[in-house]
């Protein structure tokens, strides 16, 4: 039986239509990047494991795709396997024959935790970091608690055959493995993993480039990141990354500037009327000191961001649940109906976080970014301070961004960033501050579709198709394809000379706007026959006349 053909979930197929319309959206925020100054990089698109764990959180990590470790890792690993097995059945069989009539289980475990056995156990790729003085103790430990250790397996073992001696032996093996040695397993058998974003391999090649950058760094990057998410409508595990950040710099003219690039991104593609939301980290730190839940910062914060989906009253609830007092959620109250312009929330948040110091750093930082924005004015995107905006808390220290698709598209985030200022300090270089954006390329195509934006001239393929009516009219026709193309004319030739019928439907399901025919007639006058295949309307033209109308 035929395999049937398909992907995996949350991955997709893209046709040329939809490619055309990917690159569209590509071509613009590079452009645009580009404009505002930016450098691409690419970083590769796996990573060592241990540069992209412990970056994002235990939920994000429990999100990266590993790879498993490949060439003659495996065979090494397998053939240690059957030395450990072979060592733990050897042990029992001599333990068995030279003492017939023991029944001290103490003697039995010992037996089985030899030191033949550890070495062959610390010879395994998969063991090999353990520490050796407390490799028998952990061996003990399993079969002692473990359900196959009991007061008669002794007799059971001594009247067995071999057959269930080696099964035995290897579920010695496998209860190891499977319960003391899980954090060992997978660093050993996965040391590479897909990236998870774009940021943190950023950090790291900025650390390991650091000499050979010219600081502050403006760089754009437009690549491929994976995650084992459950896919929805917006959501995939597979999708492109389209970021820029600056780092070297802890000038707040930085987020003015990335605000503008927001809307002059989303302005050139005519996704006019998003909203631009922003927040400072020392803002919310602030509000969970003056409510005497610092340490719960990220608790407050993670319920807070839940307020447009769950409701004020499902905001309390979640808090409470989390251990925050009721006095505290009283003191944070306003919060849950925060409304008017950007300088009055700005105002009620000075109120609030008055004797907050780190507050008050946030507060003063939004209200020179804000003010600055609104002086110089946004083409077509809405600007708004969004108390409750609590993304990448890992990592964020000071501005956080998120873009809001325009009202009455339902459809998550199609952007966002921060200010972190710090990131690059994982990787050994301290006080590297930074701040960078995101365009979620995925979801503004599927914002872009539904509105109906994209130009027709996205989809458009070859502008004309040359009919082939034989060897000697093709080579006429290459000749002037040649020329035309040389003139950046997209245009092709039918390669089959097939029933004229059959090619003019080719060109009509194509979406070629033009064919262009080529007779005996056509060749001896240097002609060729233009026909419109929208309006049905059909010309001789000479060549500079078809440049022209082709162009």
């Amino acid at each position: 039986m035929a395999q049937k053909p398909s992907i995996p979930k949350g991955t997709r197929d893209f046709s040329p239509a939809e490619v055309a319309k990917r690159n569209y959206i590509f071509s613009t925020i590079k452009t645009n990047f580009e404009k505002f100054g930016f450098q691409p990089i690419e970083t590769p698109s796996f990573e060592n494991s241990e540069t992209l764990m412990g970056k994002y959180g235990e939920e994000g990590d429990r999100l990266i795709f590993k790879i498993l470790n490949s060439g003659d890792f495996f065979d090494v690993f397998n053939k240690s396997l059957m030395e450990i097995i072979k060592t733990i059945l050897f042990n029992l069989q001599n333990f068995i024959k030279a003492n017939p009539d023991s029944n001290k289980n103490s003697e039995f475990v010992e037996a089985i935790t030899s030191k033949a056995v550890q070495e062959a156990f610390l010879r395994n790729p998969v063991v090999e970091k353990i520490d050796y003085k407390n490799l028998k103790e952990e061996l003990n430990l399993i079969i002692s608690n473990h359900f196959l250790y009991k007061p008669d397996l002794l007799e059971e073992l001594k009247n067995s055959n071999n057959d269930l001696l080696s099964l035995y032996s290897m579920t010695v093996f496998g209860i190891f493995i499977s319960s003391a040695q899980s954090r060992h397993l997978s660093t050993n058998i996965t040391e590479k993993a897909l990236r998870y974003d774009l940021t943190v391999p950023f950090a790291r090649y900025v650390v390991q480039h650091q000499n050979e950058i010219e600081f502050p760094f403006k760089r754009y990057q437009i690549q491929p990141v994976w995650r084992a998410d459950r896919p929805q409508k917006g959501r995939f595990r597979e999708f492109y990354q389209c970021d820029a950040d600056v780092v070297g710099s802890n000038s707040l003219w930085q987020e003015v500037e990335l605000v503008q690039l927001y809307d002059s991104v989303f302005s050139q593609l005519g996704l006019g009327g998003v909203t631009i939301k922003i927040n400072n980290r020392k803002i919310l730190s602030g509000i969970a000191e003056v409510i005497g839940a610092s340490d719960k910062l990220i608790d407050f914060t993670v319920a807070l961001d839940k307020l447009d989906k769950i409701g004020a009253d499902g905001v309390k609830k979640e808090m409470l649940e989390k251990g925050i007092s009721e006095a505290a959620i009283e003191k944070v109250q306003p919060l849950f109906n925060f409304t008017g312009t950007i300088n009055e929330k700005i105002e009620k948040l000075a109120q609030l976080l008055a004797n907050s110091e780190e507050g008050m750093k946030g507060v003063n930082e939004l209200q020179f970014i804000c003010d600055n924005v609104t002086t110089l004015g946004l083409q077509t995107a809405f600007l708004d301070l969004d108390v409750t905006l609590a993304r990448g808390l890992n990592y964020y220290t000071g501005a956080i961004f998120e873009v809001a698709a325009p009202k009455g598209v339902a459809m998550g985030s199609i952007g966002g960033g921060g200010r972190y200022d710090d990131l690059t300090g994982i990787f050994g270089l301290k006080n590297m501050s930074g701040v960078g954006i995101s365009f979620g390329l995925d979801r503004i195509a599927l914002v872009m579709e539904e509105v109906g934006l994209f130009p027709e001239a996205v989809l458009a393929t070859s502008k004309a198709l040359f009919l082939n009516f034989g060897d000697k009219e093709a080579l006429y026709s290459m000749k002037a394809i040649g020329k035309l193309r040389q003139k950046g004319i997209k245009v092709e030739l039918y390669p089959d000379q097939s029933k004229i019928d059959k090619q003019f439907k080719h060109a009509d399901r194509r979406g070629i706007p033009f064919a262009v025919i080529v007779g005996e007639s056509e060749i001896e006058r240097e002609e060729f026959g233009l026909k419109n295949l929208a309006t049905g309307e059909q010309q001789k033209v000479d060549f500079a006349t078809l440049v022209t109308l082709l162009q």
